[in-house]
């Protein structure tokens, strides 16, 4: 895999946690309906397998017990090494922003349609531009487990470059420990992956970035 590296600037930040999206069931109201029935009915499905993951004095990222910071991690995404990327375990939707998106050279006949708003905890509702689907890298070392994640395209001056919600955390089957500031999953062959978060002053700029942006609001 070709891995590119850059950094892209920071700027305001606007939107983060996002409650709607394809987790949600979709982009059109039969989507949404089936997803509704779904969360209704009872269903009792196999349990499914997975290696036990626990967390240790020896994942600690940071000597501070009163640290609250974000995780925020690195990954490959479409053969390109992007920093910045917030793991929010509150947000429905995968958003790749559309200023990253611009900066990875995909082609903008990649984008497919998508006309539905994103509604942010916050009550903001913002206008996605599209989705595309691109394979992304989670890596620790010479570890690592690769999937397809469909990101929802948005325009919105933000402190991150991407931002990675429950679905994708689920098909990763992560864990995430914000005292750890890490999150782990299994590899396929069984092994345990830790992905540590990145530059700790990095991190926290990019959070007081955003706090500044709130309370200017």
């Amino acid at each position: 895999m070709v891995q590119i590296l850059f950094r892209a600037g920071v700027v305001s930040d606007m939107v983060s946690t996002i409650v709607s999206g394809f987790a949600g069931g979709g982009s059109s109201s039969s989507f949404r309906k089936r997803y509704l029935r779904r969360v209704n009915s009872v269903t009792h499905l196999p349990l499914q397998s997975q290696p036990s993951i626990t967390f240790s004095d020896a994942d600690f990222s940071v000597n501070d017990p009163k640290q609250d910071d974000p995780v925020i991690v690195t990954a490959s995404i479409a053969n390109w090494r992007v920093h910045k990327i917030l793991i929010d375990q509150d947000s429905s939707a995968d958003v790749l922003y559309w200023s990253t998106f611009l900066k990875l050279n995909i082609p903008k006949t990649a984008v497919q349609s998508y006309t539905e708003l994103l509604l942010g905890f916050a009550g903001q509702r913002v206008h996605a531009t599209g989705f595309v689907d691109l394979l992304t890298t989670f890596e620790a070392g010479q570890a690592y487990k690769t999937l397809v994640v469909r990101y929802i395209l948005i325009y919105a001056d933000t402190s991150y470059n991407v931002l990675i919600g429950r679905h994708t955390l689920n098909q990763l089957g992560a864990i995430v420990s914000t005292p750890h500031m890490a999150m782990k999953f299994s590899a396929p062959n069984g092994t345990i992956i830790t992905v540590k978060a990145t530059d700790l002053k990095e991190t926290r700029q990019c959070y007081v970035k955003s706090l500044k942006v709130t309370r200017t609001r």
